[in-house]
């Protein structure tokens, strides 16, 4: 027959491994939870921008999600005389975030490593504003801002131009 102290220990010594255990599945998933998704899902800071639709903001590269903008050495037509259109839009880009820190939410990564992400200054979504003041394109989003700086012949809508994936095609070949 098992003494009482025996039991008493037993029961004890299950406990215990419960509660160990329980700890470290509770700390696995906090590990879990914390470790990185292959982007960062929200980061600020000084933002270079790199042209209309890239920019680096602390040290990560990232791309406006949802939108095209002109390659730095794409050329617009405006009332028949050539212009940079996408040092233009760099510009615009530049004069958006004007020396302020920018937020940005990760949403993956696109095929150059760089994050895919929706970023904002000043409470001012980028993305939404590069594409209603006609500086980019929609590319999977913001079709209603493309409409509205089409009608109103803003940014790139006032020339002749070639989409932007269109243009690499063409000159690139990519």
């Amino acid at each position: 027959m098992r003494s009482r102290s025996k039991d008493r220990r037993t029961a004890l010594t299950r406990v215990d491994d419960f509660l160990t255990a329980l700890v470290v599945v509770a700390f696995m998933v906090l590990v879990l939870a914390y470790l990185p998704s292959g982007a960062p899902r929200s980061y600020s800071g000084a933002a270079h921008v790199i042209d209309g639709d890239s920019l680096v903001v602390g040290t990560v590269k990232t791309r406006l999600t949802g939108i095209d903008a002109p390659e730095m050495g794409q050329m617009c037509r405006l009332d028949g005389k050539l212009w940079r259109c996408g040092e233009a839009a760099r510009s615009a880009l530049h004069e958006m975030i004007a020396g302020r820190d920018v937020t940005c939410e990760g949403e993956g990564r696109d095929v150059y490593g760089r994050v895919l992400a929706v970023c904002s200054v000043g409470g001012t979504a980028l993305n939404e504003r590069m594409v209603r003041d006609g500086w980019a394109v929609a590319y999977g989003g913001y079709a209603a801002q493309e409409r509205i700086a089409k009608a109103g012949e803003l940014g790139l809508w006032r020339s002749e131009f070639e989409r932007p994936a269109l243009w690499r095609e063409m000159f690139r070949g990519t």
